[in-house]
């Protein structure tokens, strides 16, 4: 495994920022850690690269213990943390000069050269750092978490404050670098997660409420099916409740209800029967998937 978290606690005084966490992450896998802000998802980013203890458990990155033999887990770690650490006065290739001297690298302007290619910094490269656009500092952060080509990269909200095509461009290159290295990215953009991630785990009040593939995230709320339909009059709902099936309704607006039904049934013809017997027709009926924001929601709330 790239990264093992087990059993990771951590106080901030009386207040347990984590509270007992446990997962993996295995090579070559993109994952999206979510939560709402003040969740631990930081904090447990900071315990995994080594810039802060956890009171308890144990953290591994490559088989190194993170607590144990920090120097060397270092090297296996790229990091881009939230608040993008860049020297806003140094020129580009200088500030990657610098990194790339504490990692202690040889050949240093070639490994720069291909990263300035690599992040899609080429138009920018003779420019100090504090000249360039928001998209452009997280391309020189991300380039400086790479240079020592690590095996495990993690992303503290890698995207924020990016226009839509920066957003575009980012995605892109993350998805790139998560085909050869472990990515686990933290973010709060949903369309970004089920754009370039693999597996999403979701912690809440220091907690992991879900680990699950993006995919099979809705299997955790009971109900996968989940059908729109709209009736040209209005109808008993209570009935519509009574229906073989029927889990749950949810009034959406007029004549419009959100029927959720159990995972291998099929209601669509009982719904055009209960319109008849209900003196209406129906004008609408579609499968309703559940978005990633949606189980987001009801998961951290």
């Amino acid at each position: 495994m790239s990264i093992v978290v087990k059993n990771v606690t951590k106080l901030y005084g009386e207040q347990k920022a984590l509270d007992n966490v446990s997962f993996t992450v295995n090579p070559g896998e993109i994952v999206g850690f979510l939560g709402p802000n003040g969740a631990g998802k930081s904090t447990m980013m900071k315990i995994i690269t080594g810039f802060i203890p956890s009171n308890q458990g144990e953290t591994h990155v490559c088989n190194l213990n993170v607590e144990r033999v920090p120097l060397q887990t270092k090297k296996k770690i790229g990091y881009l943390a939230e608040q993008n650490p860049l020297y806003y006065d140094m020129y580009m290739r200088e500030y990657l000069s610098f990194i790339a001297g504490i990692f202690k690298l040889k050949n240093t302007a070639q490994r720069i050269d291909q990263l300035i290619e690599m992040v899609g910094l080429t138009v920018e490269q003779n420019k100090k750092i504090g000249q360039l656009s928001k998209g452009y500092k997280q391309r020189v952060g991300l380039a400086q978490a790479l240079i020592h080509d690590p095996e495990v990269l993690i992303l503290d909200e890698p995207t924020t404050g990016l226009d839509p095509n920066q957003l575009e461009e980012i995605r892109g290159l993350i998805k790139e670098i998560g085909a050869q290295k472990t990515v686990m990215l933290s973010t709060h953009i949903m369309q970004e997660v089920e754009a370039i991630c693999d597996r999403v785990i979701i912690i809440n009040k220091g907690k992991i409420v879900a680990n699950e593939k993006a995919e099979n995230l809705s299997s955790l709320l009971g109900s996968k099916n989940v059908i729109q339909i709209e009736f040209e009059k209005a109808i008993d709902e209570k009935e519509l409740q009574k229906l073989t099936g029927v889990k749950s309704v949810e009034h959406k607006g007029k004549n419009t209800y959100f029927v959720h039904s159990g995972e291998k049934m099929d209601i669509r013809n009982d719904l055009f029967q209960f319109a008849i017997a209900q003196g209406t027709t129906v004008l609408t009926l579609k499968k309703e998937e559940l978005k990633l924001e949606d189980i987001f929601k009801q998961l951290t709330t």
